[in-house]
Order: structure tokens, then C-alpha cells, then sequence
């Protein structure tokens, strides 16, 4: 049998000196005795799989409202691919597979029903009593709102995969970071490379629901250097391929550029800032996981791309729209009546107020439960 202190001898002989050993680890909040045959980190990973707002995933939107159709991606099958992604990037790089793992599977879950827009939504009810940032929000649910442990509160997760949730830094992920978590330090490369993964899976995921909805042509990516490239790449030597198979190789083709150019590059950035041990890479003021600038160029032109094809497409603003008024209108009318909230909620209005109870129930909440308790609230047919 493999022993905890069997992984951790392994990962010695076989990570890089700069990957974050689980037996270096700054430890849990709550004194525990650790398992037997798991490492600190796989028993992260097991904990944030088996917790309820990790399931909750699967009904919050990634960009497409979840009842719009069921081949569209959701918070929990992005989190998925990103964890797929990442690990691949963690193992070719020498790094704690187990950790980037956690990290990228935690790395969702503060983010509220409706996407982006019930996230501005609470950001704009809450910017009076500590505003809202799903960042901060997963760490609160890691930390608090998970309960299932008898002697402490949330997962009690070690101090690498919160500050991992904490640092998630991309074009839409930038939290305050907290004197907890030393701000000013870079975070482990582990956590660098699920922010690389999390952008690769994002954009590229988008692409394909985006041609799928019918919001995004075919003939429009032809003007992206990225996708140009890509479909010249699948075109050549094959057969004619149907349009359905096409995408997918195209789509799978510009993943794999990315990924290759990110590992060339963190390598060449690992050498020339004589990156040595962990120390070495908080120390450093830049990510040492990034891409190359050629490649950081045509990303630049596909999200430009993105933003004005996809997520300012009438549609879309539409259900955006739509979902910040169903997130306001819950919100304001548990704050004109808080005794509407369930009890569990309402008892914890004297120890964090009317505001946090609401935004913690309110960001907990699927698309489909935040629809169906706008139906009770406010259809006067709707049973309650």
C-alpha cells in the first residue's frame, strides 16, 4: 500500500524544486490529524467534490442561462475542462498535479446563479456593506458556509488551495487579496497554471457554444490570426470533413497551441529569472506561467472578438438583463422582509446582518431555484 508519506517522498523525487510538496504545506486553520494513504492536497480535492455548492455548479450559468439548452457549458462542466487542462500543464511542468487539482475545482464556487450578471448584480446591492467578488465569496464558502464537519466550520482546507482561490487572477477573476494570504507575493506556480487553464478553457469553450447558438459565424473567425491558423492546420492533408467534426479539430487545435506556447514559455521564464524553489517564485513580481507575447497578441484579438460578437450580442444582454432584475427583486424583497428567507437564514441576521445573510443565500442559489423563488415571490398563481 501507498502511504501519505509515500506520496510525499515521491513527490520529491519526482516534482520540480520550485512545485509546492504537500509536506511543505503551511497547514489547515483547524488542527487535524491528516489521512493515512492520501496527501494533504488529494484530501482538498476530496472535500471541495463532495461539498454542496461544488454540485451546485451544474445548474449556474457559464454564459448561456442554463434552461436556454443542455449542450451549453454550466459553472461545473468549465471547472471540469479547466481541472483537465490544468493538470495536463501541472504534469508536463513537474508540479503538484493534486494541488492545481483542488484549486482549479474551487476555483468556481463563490460565483452566483446568472453568470457575470448576478454577479454585478450583487456587486451593486453590496457595495454599501462590503460589496461582492466571487473570489471572496468562494473562500467564504470554504471557510463558513459548508457545513459539514462537527469541529469546524466549512472544509478547513489547507492554507495553499485558499490562497489559490484567493489569487485566481484572470481578465474576469481579480480579488482583493488578503493580508492572510500575503499580498504582496506571487502565488505558487500551481496556481498560476489553473489561471492560464482557466483562460484557455474559457475563450475556447465560448467559441464553440458561441457557433453552436447560431450567435457567432464560422466566416467571422476567419479574421483571427488564432483561427486561421488552427483551421489551415486541420484542412491540411485530410479529407472534407463535416462541419461538426471541423469545429471540434479546429477548436481542439487551437487548445493545444495554447497549451504548447504556455509550457515554452514558463519554461524559458523559468530559466532566465533563475527560478529555483518556492521562494524563488513568490519572490518574483511577474507570472512565471504565462504566454509567450506573440501568443498573449492573438489572445488579445480573440477576446476583442469574443466581447463583440458573444458577450454583447443582443441575446445575450438580454438574458443578462433578465437575470439582474430576478437577482434584485429577490434581493430587495428579502430586505424589506427578511422572515421570508428560510429559518436557518434568518438566524444568522444578529451575527452578520440582513445584507450578508441575503448575499450568502442569494449567491448559494442554482439559476433554476433563483427562477423558481422568483416564481413563488412574485407570481401570484405560483404556489409558495
Amino acid at each position: 500500500m501507498i502511504t501519505r508519506k509515500d506520496i510525499e517522498k515521491r513527490e520529491c523525487e519526482l516534482l520540480a524544486p520550485y512545485a509546492m510538496h504537500s509536506k511543505d504545506t503551511k497547514g489547515r486553520k483547524y488542527a487535524e490529524t491528516e489521512p493515512k494513504y492520501r496527501s494533504v492536497y488529494q484530501r482538498d480535492r476530496d472535500r471541495i467534490i463532495h461539498s454542496t455548492a461544488f454540485r451546485r455548479l451544474e445548474y449556474k450559468t457559464q454564459v448561456f442561462v442554463n434552461h436556454e439548452g443542455d449542450y451549453y457549458r454550466t459553472r461545473l462542466t468549465h471547472t471540469m475542462e479547466v481541472g483537465q487542462i490544468a493538470r495536463s500543464i501541472a504534469r508536463t511542468m513537474s508540479l503538484n498535479e493534486d494541488l492545481v487539482e483542488a484549486i482549479a475545482l474551487s476555483h468556481e464556487i463563490g460565483h452566483p446563479p446568472f453568470g457575470h450578471a448576478g454577479e454585478e448584480s450583487l456587486s451593486i446591492l453590496m457595495k454599501d456593506n462590503g460589496g461582492f467578488d466571487h473570489n471572496l465569496q468562494g473562500l467564504r464558502v470554504v471557510e463558513e458556509l459548508e457545513q459539514r464537519y462537527p469541529d469546524f466550520p466549512g472544509l478547513n482546507l489547507t492554507w495553499e488551495t485558499r490562497e489559490g482561490i484567493n489569487k485566481h487572477t484572470t481578465m474576469f477573476d481579480r480579488a482583493k487579496q488578503l493580508k492572510e494570504f500575503e499580498p504582496g507575493s506571487s502565488p505558487t506556480m500551481e496556481t498560476q497554471v489553473v489561471d492560464a487553464a482557466d483562460e484557455i478553457a474559457y475563450d475556447n469553450h465560448d467559441i464553440d457554444d458561441g457557433l453552436t447558438s447560431g450567435l457567432i459565424e464560422e466566416k467571422d473567425l476567419f479574421e483571427l490570426k488564432l483561427w486561421k491558423d488552427a483551421a489551415r492546420f486541420v484542412k491540411k492533408g485530410r479529407k472534407e470533413l463535416s462541419d461538426k467534426v471541423r469545429k471540434h479539430q479546429i477548436i481542439r487545435r487551437l487548445i493545444d497551441t495554447q497549451i504548447e506556447d504556455l509550457l515554452h514559455a514558463s519554461e524559458r521564464n523559468i530559466k532566465v529569472s533563475l527560478i529555483r524553489n518556492v521562494d524563488d517564485v513568490r519572490k518574483h513580481k511577474k507570472r512565471i506561467v504565462a504566454f509567450s507575447e506573440n501568443m498573449q497578441k492573438k489572445r488579445k484579438e480573440l477576446r476583442i472578438f469574443l466581447m463583440s460578437n458573444l458577450y454583447k450580442n443582443f441575446r445575450v444582454i438580454r438574458m443578462s438583463d433578465k437575470a439582474k432584475r430576478f437577482i434584485t427583486g429577490l434581493f430587495k424583497v428579502y430586505l424589506e422582509k427578511p422572515e421570508q428567507l428560510p429559518p436557518s437564514d434568518q438566524k444568522k441576521i444578529n451575527k452578520i446582518g440582513r445584507y450578508g445573510v441575503i448575499c450568502d443565500y442569494i449567491a448559494g442559489m442554482t439559476d433554476r431555484y433563483a427562477l423558481d423563488e422568483y416564481k413563488k415571490l412574485f407570481d401570484p398563481y405560483e404556489r409558495v
